[in-house]
């Protein structure tokens, strides 16, 4: 007669194998097939930037990005030395800062480096979570993009030299702080000053949501003394020679914010008193500019960040199923979990295709949508539609991700909510932030709404729906050609009443399924061509 093994044999090897061998670029085909769809003739260069990239993505980043999570790990704050000089400095773990110079010697924003081969290569860094890099890089390439276009000064020139193609080794790494604590969204109300005195412009006042604060640069949002117009300054954290000295260039760092999520990326609260700054474009464009390009980077990186994240988490789950067993099968087996696997994977898949074609079109409009509108009618009508998806995109997608990766943790039962089992609660935490950075979606669904009554004289909405999702049937394109007429002639979302509160509600699910056909469609044309 057998008895049971009382010293359980059990472990987690198989599985610990293959997740710690698993190459995030050369073994997923779906991926690859993503990359080859859209980088057309580039695609053997940028297929061998991937994989080169992605053994360091796949093994000693991914194995930093979990270390630096550690709670012993965490960021601090000391605001001053052991002689009482206000220092501000941020204690951030060795590898954070060893893994921030690897990347960013990567070179993701020069002239040389095609732009698939940053797309691609931003995805693959992505799959490891925030970890102190997806803020850092999306803030950096919206600098470089607002100073490609506006640098006009030596001091500004040299910046985006800094941020863009490095000095003598050094690549800079910058940050944004539109944030005040009357409202993140609401950046008119912004109440930070700039004054021109008599070596240049000084900001004085307080901004509320500070992250990267350990980054060179700043694109702060400040209104000139005397006017009401937001203007774009850069403000340097450390003027020459007083970064060694920890002299930070007229500003204090007042508290470092204890987040949920994105914990290895320094967030504090700011005071300026009066630190020097360089105007950026024209200053009555300020808004303008912050949205047309600064913002539209940080919403197309949260498309992108939550399909890299929702990737990697599917991938784990479908991989743990098919290893566990429970009741003597795997529970992969099992209809519900498959089916619940099944729609993950959809998500996840449809999620990538969207954000590289959202990308595609985006890049094709030179890389800044116009906040007016005001080009010629066949440009103007591209500007809205890119305009849109990347607000439907950043809504849908954010959402979606907080869903597809609490999911894909339930599929590791109790193993699933301990953070050294897997990467997978830090994802989650993550994606919850996600969903706020740059405008919550009640904010954009009101800015989308707001966008299409502004514009219904000019672009009816049976054109704008056959232009996005091109290749419909055409019974999909006047149903949903005819909802947003529907909800278009509803002439407020402000209005305080049952019928507004309805009306929200449907909007929202509308704008979902619309985008959601969006992201089927070019899901469909990928797995079509390869």
């Amino acid at each position: 007669m057998s008895f049971p093994n009382r010293n359980n044999p059990y472990n987690f090897d198989k599985f610990l194998q293959w997740r710690n061998n698993f190459n995030y670029y050369t073994d997923d085909t779906f991926l690859q097939s993503v990359v080859k769809h859209f980088a057309g003739k580039e695609w053997e260069a940028i297929d061998k930037s991937a994989r080169d990239m992605s053994e360091k993505v796949s093994n000693r980043w991914r194995d930093m990005s979990d270390d630096i999570s550690l709670p012993e790990n965490r960021i601090s704050l000391q605001q001053y030395d052991a002689f009482n000089n206000r220092i501000d400095r941020l204690l951030r773990p060795e590898n954070i800062k060893i893994m921030e110079k690897e990347i960013f010697s990567e070179k993701l924003f020069s002239k040389n480096t095609p732009i698939w081969e940053r797309i691609i290569k931003m995805f693959l860094i992505y799959q490891n979570g925030e970890a102190c890099i997806a803020c850092p890089i999306t803030c950096t390439e919206g600098e470089v993009s607002l100073l490609e276009k506006f640098a006009d000064t030596p001091e500004l020139k040299n910046i985006l030299q800094h941020s863009r193609d490095g000095i003598n080794g050094d690549f800079a790494i910058a940050a944004q702080y539109l944030t005040e604590i009357q409202g993140g969204s609401d950046v008119p109300a912004n109440l930070v000053e700039a004054v021109n005195e008599n070596d240049g412009w000084h900001l004085y006042g307080k901004k509320f949501f500070c992250s990267v604060a350990h980054a060179d640069y700043m694109v702060v949002t400040a209104k000139p003394k005397g006017s009401e117009k937001i203007a774009i300054f850069v403000v340097p954290s450390w003027l020459d020679g007083n970064k060694e000295k920890e002299i930070r260039n007229g500003y204090t760092i007042d508290r470092l914010k204890w987040k949920m999520g994105t914990m290895e990326l320094p967030t504090v609260e700011i005071t300026f008193n009066g630190a020097l700054a360089y105007s950026v474009g024209p200053m009555e464009k300020g808004l303008s500019n912050i949205i047309g390009i600064v913002l539209t980077y940080s919403r197309l990186t949260i498309g992108l960040s939550s399909a890299a994240t929702m990737m990697r988490a599917v991938r784990e789950a479908e991989k743990y199923a098919e290893i566990r067993e429970a009741f003597g099968k795997q529970i992969n087996k099992f209809p519900a979990l498959a089916s619940q696997l099944r729609v993950m994977d959809k998500y996840a898949k449809r999620t990538t295709a969207a954000a590289f074609k959202i990308y595609q079109r985006f890049y094709k409009l030179e890389g800044k949508l116009e906040h007016d509108f005001d080009k010629e009618n066949d440009k103007k009508q591209n500007y809205f539609d890119v305009r849109i998806l990347i607000m439907l995109q950043k809504i849908t997608a954010s959402w979606d991700a907080v869903d597809v990766i609490r999911s894909a943790i339930s599929v590791f039962g109790g193993n699933g909510i301990v953070e050294d089992f897997s990467s997978l609660p830090r994802l989650f935490r993550d994606a919850c932030v996600n969903e706020l950075w740059e405008g919550p979606r009640n904010v954009l669904l009101a800015q989308i709404h707001r966008d299409f009554q502004k514009t219904k004289q000019w672009y009816i909405s049976k054109d704008f729906v056959k232009r996005i999702l091109e290749g419909s049937e055409l019974s999909v394109i006047e149903e949903f050609s005819d909802k947003l007429d529907e909800f278009i002639s509803y002439p407020s979302l402000l209005n305080m009443d049952e019928k507004t509160l309805e009306v929200c509600e449907n909007w929202s699910l509308f704008c979902s399924r619309l985008f959601h056909t969006y992201q089927d469609l070019a899901l469909k044309k990928v797995l079509s061509n390869n």
